[in-house]
């Protein structure tokens, strides 16, 4: 019998791994069909899981992914439309259900802890089976500069697709040569000058068998890829159409304001209502726990928004300020210091023998540098608003990852994810903040208190600023060594902080988080520079504050430290900026480019002229690479009188591999900056006790329009796979401004937000 019972085991096991090493074999699955059928209304005609044609001939595009303001609207219909050969004036987009289909892949993929130049069979074998398992429990989301990354294939196979069945229900209609036929915008022409819009054949069409490999253009063919395209949103945003978050108005709907712990993480263990609810309009009270990494509190819900904030001013609580009663910013700053006294950290990246270079180098250079915690300060606050009928809910929502934002409901209603139905409303501003389901579960639970009508908790702007889920703070230490010539010939950086992923598996999946973090050291060890022998480390410290992802992540310090302090390098070897960094890039010919075509639109090497009113200017450079992107930036600066930073022109140069709408990438470069500059010059969230100071704009300022600098952009051409534009201008700003401010002033600002002594 037991012979028999191990003979079994052993068979199964045998069985299940020759299916796991067939699955593993195989391609990812198919991203064009859904598990249920698109819901269509009255003519329309849905082809795949990314597409609908009504017979009025409008096209609508299945989007995936939130517009947030980068664009991804237009861009991703542009992919599709192209292929598909669609009138752009029929093109309209519509946000996607929940679906396997449209998980993100790209970012987990490129999430990776590995160097770009990392190049073997083991990685790509990683990568194989990383994305298939992300396809099929991967999650829906908006992040990391992978939208048109992502949906490169995808988007056009979708098109492809369509077009291909228009053809061959027009050639059926006509009985003519499928090969004789030609689609043109938004018709098909037949072989004798037949014509029929897609409209009257998009029935017949959409009951074709659909292509799984559909033949794609070349990029020769392409007529709206490439092109400077005006945004689909805009008109929207004009006339006032646009529904954000905070625009949701279902019938019957009642308004929700909180009053939350004034010490993150805190609860609240007592209140008292009587004043609150003898407020007019007040029709509840509601007490909530601490959800998803947020803070616990109590809710007033009332029938108009400014009733809701005066009742919930009225209460009175009691707190129980948890676990950060004690935690202080400045003595989490000198935490990460002391671990960098003791600990080496784990190394994301090595060459040669780093210890021996610097022990025989004949000059070394040191440096420490630091960057503080930040708040996203997205322009729309956190807002959600959730109907609880039974066991069934729905949310009208601005979220990053709508499948999360679904189970987290769930979860606190205590019903099942698949009951939860998600309304996904442009978002004001994203930066990572609303990757998180903090406020969304907060809502859940607060909405549960009256069950049937819609309920919408909206946080105040203060409350936003005090109660976010920050970028984590970070220290960064560098050695670096010279031979007798001058060169460089060690580099050594170890950095300490918090890590984020960990955290965020804890929070969000409730799944323990273990291993290194990539994006703690993201930024300092994934970079092209070639240097003869380096160490680049990341110590991780424990910490209770609940960090999350913003705007370009580990890229956002990490970059200030490194490029700075390769600007330290250059001026210890009596080196130009430029030259300096082009030396240590002689096999990485796209970076060397982009370094080169930022600097010649700067004027690189004649004199920076003077400011408006005659202040002295100069100019510094920083060359940075993320989310598959390489960006160069050099800006111009002067000091007040009052030792202001003042930034004048910003010069950047980017190579994202294919452009696909230069005008929607001049945009994002644009905004990185400024919203990188923001941080550079104001950005620090001091906590004490618990307790986060700034709270509005006038004590954590964002750039004005008058502050603004001119921004100059070169992007560069490549017929390469399309990479990351939303955050990739961010991170060589605050270098830049710095560089710049110590060829202007003889002062190395080593902290952020950059200030003279």
């Amino acid at each position: 019998m037991a012979s028999t019972r191990r003979k079994f085991i052993l068979g199964t096991l045998a069985a299940s791994g020759a299916l796991v090493l067939g699955w593993s074999v195989l391609p990812p699955r198919q991203r064009l069909t859904t598990a249920e059928p698109l819901p269509v209304a009255p003519g329309e005609s849905a082809f795949n899981g990314w597409l609908k044609i009504g017979a009025d001939g409008s096209v609508t595009v299945m989007l995936a992914k939130s517009e947030m303001g980068q664009g991804v609207v237009t861009s991703l219909c542009m992919l599709l439309a192209d292929e598909l050969d669609a009138d752009w004036s029929t093109v309209r987009w519509q946000a996607s259900p929940i679906d396997k289909i449209y998980n993100n892949i790209a970012t987990v993929v490129d999430g990776l802890p590995v160097h770009p130049d990392t190049e073997s069979i083991v990685l790509d074998a990683a990568r194989w089976m990383t994305a298939k398992t992300m396809r099929e429990v991967g999650v829906m989301m908006t992040g990391g500069s992978s939208s048109v990354k992502d949906l490169w294939l995808p988007m056009r196979q979708a098109g492809a697709a369509a077009r291909q069945m228009l053809l061959s229900a027009a050639a059926q209609q006509w009985g003519a040569d499928l090969s004789a036929c030609r689609a043109e915008n938004g018709e098909v022409i037949g072989p004798s000058g037949q014509r029929a819009g897609y409209g009257s054949l998009a029935a017949a069409a959409a009951q074709q068998k659909l292509p799984r490999s559909p033949t794609l253009k070349t990029p020769a063919q392409f007529k709206l890829i490439g092109q400077p395209t005006r945004r689909l949103d805009t008109a929207s945003k004009i006339d006032g159409s646009a529904r954000f978050g905070i625009d949701a108005l279902p019938e019957g709907l009642l308004y929700a304001s909180v009053q939350m712990c004034p010490t993150l993480g805190g609860r609240a263990t007592r209140f008292d209502a009587a004043a609150a609810q003898a407020l007019p309009g007040v029709r509840t009270v509601v007490q909530f726990e601490p959800l998803n990494g947020g803070t616990g509190g109590v809710a007033v819900i009332a029938d108009h928004p400014w009733r809701a904030k005066q009742a919930a001013a009225a209460l009175k609580v009691e707190w129980d300020a948890g676990a950060l009663a004690n935690f202080n910013s400045s003595d989490a700053m000198a935490q990460m210091a002391r671990t960098l006294d003791t600990e080496k950290g784990f190394a994301f990246y090595t060459e040669g023998d780093v210890d021996a270079a610097l022990a025989a180098a004949s000059q070394t250079l040191e440096a420490e540098y630091r960057a503080p915690y930040l708040a996203h300060a997205t322009m729309e606050p956190m807002n959600c608003t959730v109907q609880v009928n039974g066991d069934t809910a729905t949310l009208w929502v601005s979220t990053q990852v709508p499948g999360l934002a679904r189970k987290a409901a769930a979860d606190v209603l205590g019903i099942d994810a698949g009951a939860v139905t998600v309304h996904v409303l442009m978002l004001g501003g994203g930066f990572g903040r609303r990757l998180e389901v903090d406020f969304i579960a907060q809502a859940a639970a607060i909405a549960k208190a009256v069950p049937g009508a819609p309920v919408q908790t909206m946080w105040s702007r203060e409350q936003d600023m005090r109660h976010d889920i920050y970028r984590p703070a970070c220290v960064s230490r560098f050695k670096a060594g010279f031979n007798d010539q001058g060169q460089l010939v060690a580099w050594q950086n170890t950095s300490a902080g918090q890590a984020i992923v960990p955290q965020v598996l804890g929070r969000v999946f409730g799944l323990p988080g273990g291993g290194p973090d990539k994006t703690s050291s993201e930024g300092a060890y994934d970079q092209a520079y070639e240097w003869p022998a380096a160490r680049i480390a990341h110590a991780s410290v424990d910490l209770p504050l609940q960090i999350g992802f913003w705007r370009s992540v580990g890229h956002s310090h990490q970059a200030f430290f490194k490029e700075s302090f390769v600007d330290e390098a250059a001026h210890a070897a009596a080196a130009d900026p430029v030259a300096f960094r082009a030396g240590l890039l002689q096999r990485h010919p796209r970076h060397l480019a982009v370094l080169q075509a930022a600097a010649k639109a700067a004027g690189w090497g004649t004199p920076s002229p003077p400011a408006p009113g005659g202040a002295k200017t100069a100019r510094g450079v920083a060359l940075h690479e993320s989310f598959g992107s390489i960006v160069a930036q050099v800006a111009e600066v002067s000091v007040g009188a009052d030792k202001t930073i003042r930034v004048h022109r910003v010069w950047c140069a980017i190579d994202c591999g294919t452009a696909v709408n230069p005008a929607g990438i001049r945009q994002q470069v644009e905004s990185a900056v400024v919203y990188g500059l923001s941080a550079a010059l104001f950005g620090q969230v001091d906590i004490v006790q618990g307790q986060v100071q700034p709270s509005n704009f006038h004590d954590q300022p964002v750039l004005r329009l008058n502050e603004a600098p001119v921004i100059e952009l070169v992007i560069m051409p490549s017929g390469e796979h399309p990479e990351g534009v939303g955050e990739p201008g961010l991170p060589p700003i605050a270098p830049a401004v710095a560089n710049a401010m110590f060829a202007l002033t003889g002062q190395r600002l080593r902290s952020l937000p950059l200030k003279l002594a």
